[in-house]
């Protein structure tokens, strides 16, 4: 049974203020609980149903030090962000991580400049995963990571990509003086990223939905790069969503190396 302490707590962690404060989060479904239980992301508690805690004894029978408690599918409501509730919530601790700048110049990385919508960037997570970018880097005006929407999006890629929050020009003046470094920014305008030479490693820059990159980011850049739409000729839509603009540019370098 739920208390009226632990409700008040996890809807109070739907807030980042508070998530700040706490420093945890929540994750819901089975789906994502699944994918939680078998990251390194450490687990506080577990809510779920009867249903769930019996397909899962196995799995739970090894979990030490976490609070699992059963509730009925009228108490999730109580502390559930979805309009459906599902058969299973977990809270746990926010995973932080150090980088080195040596270990970034010999990979990919990308950077999001004021990324504002948790769908986007639940879905740009997921993409960095499935390509193999461990790295992504934020402004620190950009949607905080552990925004439930962005968690959810994201579909667990969360819990195996690092995310880090950076001042955007003293981390990017650093990154330009690394040898044989790259930053490339995407752009309406640019050199056709399909004609364009690419690396394996380097940094590429996403700009916000509605702004695109921020004028104090681009002299940074070094290679500007452009989608093309097709025909060339022909009048098409304005702009790319941002989630898929990313996963068409990552695409592309992964594409050279394979």
């Amino acid at each position: 049974m739920l208390s009226k302490n632990k409700i008040k707590f996890i809807n109070s962690i739907k807030k980042k203020k508070y998530r700040a404060i706490q420093q945890c989060f929540f994750v819901e479904g089975e789906k994502l609980v699944d994918e939680l239980l078998y990251s390194d992301v450490q687990i506080i508690s577990i809510f779920a149903v009867t249903e769930w805690l019996e397909k899962k004894r196995s799995e739970l029978s090894n979990l030490n030090d976490i609070e699992i408690v059963e509730v009925k599918e009228e108490d999730l409501k109580k502390i559930s962000a979805l309009t459906t509730p599902n058969k299973v919530l977990a809270v746990a601790k926010q995973p932080s991580y150090s980088f080195i700048f040596e270990e970034i110049k010999e990979s990919l990385n990308i950077f999001l400049d004021n990324i504002n919508d948790p769908g986007n960037f639940g879905t740009i997570i997921r993409i960095a995963d499935w390509y193999g970018i461990n790295n992504i880097f934020c402004s620190n005006e950009s949607v905080d990571v552990f925004n439930p929407k962005v968690v959810q999006s994201s579909m667990g890629a969360v819990f195996r990509t690092k995310i880090h929050y950076v001042d955007s020009s003293s981390f990017l003046e650093k990154l330009q003086q690394l040898d044989d470094f790259n930053i490339y920014g995407t752009f309406l305008e640019g050199d056709n990223i399909y004609k364009t030479e690419l690396s394996k490693n380097g940094m590429i820059i996403m700009g916000s939905e509605s702004h695109g990159i921020s004028d104090s980011l681009k002299p940074f850049i070094r290679t500007k790069l452009f989608i093309p739409n097709y025909p060339l000729d022909v009048k098409t839509s304005e702009s790319l969503n941002i989630s898929i603009a990313t996963a068409i540019t990552c695409s592309e370098f992964r594409r050279r190396i394979i």
